[in-house]
This record gives C-alpha cells, sequence and structure tokens, in this order.
C-alpha cells in the first residue's frame, strides 16, 4: 500500500512520541548506569559498542562517543598482560556470550587510549531475547590496588623463604604478619564485593523498577497504538532481562544467603548450583552434633570460599562424573570434605609455587588455625581427589 505525505504527516505525532519515550528511556538507563563506580558496556553480536557508562569510558580514557560503534575486542582487549596478541577467537568475553554462558575473569588486563593497561575483574553476561543471544553486557572494575597488594604479598614471601636457613624464628614472625597480611586483604575484598552488591542492589534496584513502572505507564496510554505498545512490551522484557542479570552480579559477589540463612544453608545452595551447571551428580550429607553452633562470621566466610574454590577445582581440572560432599559439625570443630572420582591431582602440581588456589585455600585455613589436606583416592581406574578441610571452633565462631 502507497502512503501519501498527508499520510505520514498524520502519523508523525505518534512518531514523535515514540523518539521521545525511547529518548525518556535512554537517558534513565545512562543515569542508572553513570550512578555506578563501576564499568559497564554493552557490545553487539559483532563485538562492537552498543553502550558504556561513564566510570567505564574514565577507566578507559575514552569518551564514550569514541567507543560506541567500534569493536571493543580490538580497542582495549587485544593484547594478553605481556603484550602479546590475544586471538579475538580466544576471549572469554566473546566465547560467553557466544555460547549464551557468562563468565568472570580477574587475572587480565584492558588497554587504556594511552597504550597503558590496567589489571581489571571482569564479568561478560548475555543478553538474551526471546531464547537467542543478541549481545553481552560487560561489568569490569580496576583492581590495580589489589593486584599491587598480591605483588607486594609475593615479593614479601619470596624475600622471607631466602633467608629462612639464617633466620628461623624471624621467619616464623614474619610469617605470622604474611597471613595476617593475606587474611585482611581477603578481608578486605570480602567487604568491597559486599558493598558493590549492596549498591547494586540499592541504587540498580530501585531505579530498574522505577523505570519498569514508567514503561508500564507508557503501555496502558498507548495500547491503541500498536506499534507503540508492542516496543513498549519489548523495553518491559529488557527490563526485566536486567533484574534477572542485576539478581545474578549480586548472588555472585555475595550471596545473601550466607547473611540471612547461614553457613549449612549456603553450602547446600552452592552445591546445589554446581551441580545444575555441571550436570555432576552430588551426594550430599551433614550431620550436625546436637548442641553444635553453626558457623558465623569470618569463619564462615572462608569455609564458604574455600568450597567454592574446591569446587570450581573440580569443575576446571578434574573430568569427574560424580562428587561426594560431606561436613561433620561438632562442638570443638568443622570437618568438609569433598571426594570426587575424576583424574586425580599430582603432589608436584599441588605443592607448584603458582598453585595460588590451592595456596590461598591453605592460607585462609591456616588463619583460623585449620588444616587443608588433598589426597588421591586411588580408586581403579579413576584416582580422584579427597580434599579435607578442619577447622577448630573453639572461641572462633564470631571471627
Amino acid at each position: 500500500m502507497l502512503h501519501t505525505k498527508q499520510d505520514t504527516l498524520h502519523n508523525m505525532p505518534h512518531l514523535a512520541d515514540e523518539y521521545i519515550d525511547n529518548g525518556i528511556l535512554r537517558n534513565k538507563l545512562m543515569l542508572l548506569l553513570d550512578s555506578t563506580g563501576e564499568g559497564f558496556y554493552g557490545i553487539d553480536m559483532d563485538g562492537c559498542c552498543t553502550f558504556i557508562n561513564r566510570a567505564g569510558a574514565q577507566m578507559l580514557g575514552y569518551s564514550a562517543d569514541e567507543l560506541i560503534g567500534r569493536n571493543m575486542h580490538d580497542h582495549i582487549h587485544c593484547r594478553h598482560p605481556n603484550g602479546t596478541h590475544y586471538p579475538e577467537e580466544h576471549c572469554p568475553i566473546l566465547l560467553a556470550y557466544k555460547i549464551g554462558q557468562s563468565c568472570r575473569v580477574d587475572d587480565e588486563v584492558f588497554w587504556r587510549s594511552d597504550g597503558t593497561s590496567i589489571p581489571v575483574e571482569y564479568a561478560s553476561y548475555p543478553i538474551i531475547e526471546e531464547d537467542n543471544v543478541c549481545g553481552a553486557v560487560i561489568t569490569f572494575n580496576d583492581i590495580s590496588k589489589r593486584k599491587q597488594a598480591e605483588i607486594e604479598l609475593q615479593q614479601a614471601k619470596a624475600e622471607l623463604e631466602l633467608h629462612v636457613d639464617e633466620r628461623t624464628q624471624a621467619l616464623s614472625a614474619a610469617l605470622k604478619q604474611v597471613r595476617e597480611l593475606s587474611a585482611h586483604a581477603n578481608s578486605v575484598r570480602e567487604e568491597e564485593r559486599t558493598r558493590i552488591a549492596r549498591e547494586i542492589h540499592d541504587e540498580l534496584g530501585s531505579l530498574l523498577i522505577a523505570l519498569k513502572l514508567d514503561v508500564n505507564w507508557m503501555a496502558r496510554r498507548v495500547a491503541d497504538l500498536e506499534p507503540v505498545a508492542k516496543k513498549c512490551e519489548t523495553m518491559n522484557r529488557s527490563i526485566e532481562t536486567a533484574v534477572v542479570e542485576v539478581g545474578r552480579i549480586i548472588t555472585d559477589l555475595r550471596p545473601s544467603i550466607l547473611d540471612h540463612q547461614w553457613l549449612i544453608a549456603a553450602l547446600e545452595w552452592q552445591a546445589q548450583e554446581f551441580s545444575e551447571s555441571t550436570e555432576l551428580p552430588c551426594d550430599i550429607q551433614f550431620h550436625i552434633e546436637p548442641d553444635a553452633p553453626i558457623p558465623q562470621g569470618a569463619i564462615a566466610i572462608a569455609t564458604f570460599r574455600i568450597f567454592q574454590e574446591i569446587l570450581s577445582n573440580v569443575a576446571r581440572h578434574a573430568f569427574a562424573t560424580r562428587i561426594r560432599i560431606s561436613m561433620h559439625l561438632s562442638t570443638t570443630e568443622l570437618v568438609m570434605e569433598v571426594e570426587d572420582d575424576g583424574i586425580g591431582a599430582s603432589a608436584k602440581a599441588l605443592e607448584d609455587s603458582r598453585s595460588y588456589g590451592v595456596m590461598g585455600m591453605r592460607e585462609r585455613a591456616l588463619h583460623f588455625s585449620g588444616t587443608l589436606r588433598i589426597t588421591n583416592c586411588n580408586n581403579a581406574p579413576r584416582r580422584g581427589t579427597l580434599v579435607r578441610l578442619t577447622l577448630p571452633l573453639t572461641n572462633r565462631l564470631d571471627d
């Protein structure tokens, strides 16, 4: 059907209203993103930037206009920390949204406009519309201070090891300080995660709800305008997706179940999430003696983070077909075991100075005078691995 000039003029007020509504929505979304201190940007299926908030652009040394429409991998993620080329097909950000799964990385760098790099912790979450991936949202933080603290910690430990034979007593005292520093770094990180999760919940959550109410308000007043009504429905679905993704980010940063339902419920929830995401059957057993107190505070956080790291190692390295999880809680100690039927791990790998995950778990346990032991099960034909965490609870429940 041909449209006359008069028809076009007749439809212009409706088109103008739609552009105004979209403009209001876009402004509110950008205000929402600009209200946070973390970097946020979106990419389409070609990896090109569709939006970036003020904090993200400032961290990268660009203006937002300079990045819109540009391939973000080519601009900020094209090289490894050592400067070598980072192939696009190896990029976790692009792999994550191409296969429709989220990812979180904290050992890479983004490159600024002036050619310098910044260590970042980033997460990529696919944007799903009508069961189809149409892009991704990436959140990132500059973790230079944390990385510097880790470097200083490693340097301090290396320097102490050089004098281990000559200064045994001094080394013992210094190692205690290092462990206290490591515990403090973990505490600072947990506080940082909690703060970020709270800000996202309070700021982004409330703004998303307000935005949803505004869209519903518009939808009721344009119900007779089919194109605008459909656009409102699309915007509503996008906001609902954003709410889900914000909830996922908050849970990733700091599971609220750990604060509200305590350690046992948090461990059960994490095991269920692990089983669903990896499709590994989990045999879970908890034995809690009468009058045994439930660990809270720092010791509960340490236990939960160690449990997360164990499950992460199983998923990445074990090639297991099932997993057994048990915990015994008495009035004096906590004993947790995680056993898989995978390929096992060599003693050399477990004692390697670059096994930072194992080292971190042991340091967390040592801070509470506990132990973490990793042994191979030798169950033919698959060896499997058994991780046993023991933490004394006397006078440590609220540390």
